[in-house]
């Protein structure tokens, strides 16, 4: 894994890249989050969609749900950045919808996509 710690506009950014899953259930992502706070001191990340586990994506398993619930809790903001397009189902594509038209979870193409929507969004 590794870790890049980016300020942008007086922003702390923590954009992770990793050729592993980094995120494969809710305290993996908890993990993740607070280990980034606390050592960086970041409360947004980037992270490459490749790093977070399939079954994140298949809403029904209940995991993104409640990986956002913890982020909300504790005044995370992540943006997710990669290719979504072989996603057809619709229960996905509304929630990466009223995700990107929050403040809070983002789902980008690109990392620079990603990074100027977490400055953006203060």
């Amino acid at each position: 894994m590794n870790i890049e710690h980016l300020k942008d506009n007086g922003t702390n950014i923590a954009v992770i890249s990793s050729d592993e899953k980094l995120i494969v259930d809710t305290q993996s992502a908890l993990d993740l989050a607070m280990a980034v706070k606390y050592e960086i001191g970041a409360t947004k990340i980037v992270i490459n969609k490749l790093a977070i586990c399939e079954e994140f994506f298949i809403l029904s398993s209940g995991m993104a749900g409640e990986i956002l619930q913890k982020f909300i809790n504790y005044h995370i903001r992540v943006a997710i950045y990669g290719d979504y397009s072989q996603y057809t189902g619709k229960p996905l594509k509304d929630f990466i919808y009223e995700s990107n038209n929050g403040n809070n979870f983002f789902f980008v193409s690109t990392k620079e996509e990603v990074i100027q929507k977490l400055v953006e969004t203060q």
